[in-house]
């Protein structure tokens, strides 16, 4: 694959558009990861993108390695108005529970933390894949769950409410996920985690993201080509 990663002045990676959207539709179909890029004006952060339910031991493993990120799950705002699931900052009865001084959103997307009621500690790669998995499998069929008689809260899993329109709403990594996940037609949780460079300790650069996804043969896209996919 080639190594090329032209940079635009925007700090954006040059990419061929709508072939990138509908590699990474496909990837998360057939339950691979990907890299997305949100914006340079946003986060300016990639993630590594998983759809829940492919979320193994070894996966996680990757998340904390490769990526080094939160492990986040964002699910859809139907499931999670399906659960009662809150905003998080809504919740906390603390002077320092605020979103008013973030400078890439109006708010964040927290919500709750969990651990599947199976799990021990929570936070070993099988008790996270566990609870990953069982998640992808509640938002599958929300009837059917009882969140709370499967899930504990705190965990060491970290739930996103995604926004009532999606990309519409929002045009973040939560919402960004979810979209892919909508066009592979699979169920409203996807796997998002921040990737940092292990040298810097900052974001990694779209550019070293893309060389990551070339080395290991996987899917990268700007947010920008999936925004204009869905659209």
């Amino acid at each position: 694959m080639s190594h090329s990663n032209p940079v635009r002045a925007d700090g954006e990676t040059e990419s061929d558009g709508e072939g990138a959207a509908e590699a990474a539709v496909a990837a998360i179909g057939r339950g691979e990861p990907v890299l997305v890029h949100d914006a340079a004006e946003r986060e300016g952060e990639v993630d590594l993108i998983y759809h829940a339910a492919d979320v193994t031991p070894d996966a996680v493993a990757r998340l904390r390695n490769d990526a080094g990120g939160l492990v986040c799950v964002a699910l859809s705002h139907d499931v999670c108005e399906a659960f009662d699931l809150p905003f998080l900052a809504d919740e906390l009865d603390h002077p320092s529970a605020t979103d008013e001084h973030l400078d890439y959103d109006e708010r964040a997307s927290f919500s709750l933390t969990v651990n599947h009621r199976d799990t021990y500690t929570g936070i070993t790669d099988d008790d996270r894949s566990r609870t990953i998995r069982a998640l992808a499998d509640a938002a599958a069929d929300p009837d059917s769950c009882d969140f709370a008689a499967e899930f504990r809260a705190p965990g060491h899993v970290h739930l996103l409410r995604g926004a009532p329109d999606g990309v519409a709403d929002r045009e973040g990594h939560t919402e960004l996920g979810l979209a892919l996940c909508e066009a592979a037609g699979r169920p409203p949780a996807a796997v998002v985690c921040e990737m940092l460079d292990a040298d810097t300790g900052q974001a990694l650069s779209p550019a070293d993201a893309r060389r990551y996804a070339d080395d290991n043969g996987l899917v990268y896209v700007e947010g920008r080509d999936l925004l204009s996919f869905r659209r």
